[in-house]
């Protein structure tokens, strides 16, 4: 008889221990940490304590992302707070790169402006982005995370960018109109990664892309 077959009689026969209660009494099975022999409701016991701690471990994991949520959003919040007292489009961005520099740890931030009325080619924010560029950032339905720069966005960090291993794209919208990119990166290859939750990166485009709205005019207004 196979062990399968033994499964099934048991499975098949709920009752099969009541009629023979000294077989359940005095059968031995081993331990799972140990060699010694356990009587089957000591088995049953050890399953129960690991099946207990493996649910106090993942309470403690899903405690953890609780409280991190919580952090994080708390300084989504204050980024809010500081890009609505920001009085112009150079506040704003001044407040943007410190920001997510200071409080996200996000080493590195770039911002490119388009389909804007106001053009200062003197500002690294209105300089060319390339079509396949825009197109992108225009179709994207969440943030982009990787470990590869797109297109030209990679240049946008200056000296840095030969070290960067990860990199995170936010489009920034004014109702359906695409005016830009908010474009992060990094040194560490694990820092944002395609997996990774975006979430907040979606809600600080939106805050960003609404505090800049402020100071620009779409294309679209000035031909109206």
């Amino acid at each position: 008889m196979t062990p399968e077959q033994v499964a099934d009689f048991l499975r098949q026969n709920p009752g099969f221990f009541e009629q023979n209660v000294d077989l359940l009494v005095n059968l031995q099975i081993p331990h799972p940490h140990g060699g010694r022999a356990v009587s089957i409701g000591e088995r049953q016991l050890v399953a129960v304590r690991e099946k207990t701690r493996l649910l106090e471990e993942k309470l403690r994991e899903l405690i953890g992302f609780g409280e991190e949520n919580d952090a994080v959003s708390a300084k989504v919040h204050r980024l809010a707070c500081r890009l609505l007292e920001a009085a112009g489009l150079d506040s704003t961005l001044d407040t943007a790169y410190l920001d997510l520099l200071d409080h996200f740890a996000v080493p590195h931030v770039a911002v490119r402006l388009w389909n804007v009325a106001e053009r200062n080619p003197e500002t690294r924010e209105f300089g060319e982005v390339a079509v396949e560029m825009r197109e992108f950032v225009a179709q994207m339905s969440v943030p982009y995370c990787g470990n590869h720069a797109v297109y030209e966005s990679q240049g946008w960090f200056g000296e840095a960018a030969p070290h960067l291993k990860s990199f995170a794209l936010v489009a920034l919208r004014r109702g359906e109109l695409c005016i830009g990119v908010l474009a992060l990166a990094s040194e560490d290859a694990r820092r944002f990664y395609p997996e990774m939750g975006t979430l907040y990166l979606a809600r600080i485009g939106e805050l960003l892309a609404s505090a800049l709205s402020r100071h620009l005019t779409s294309v679209r207004e000035a031909a109206g």
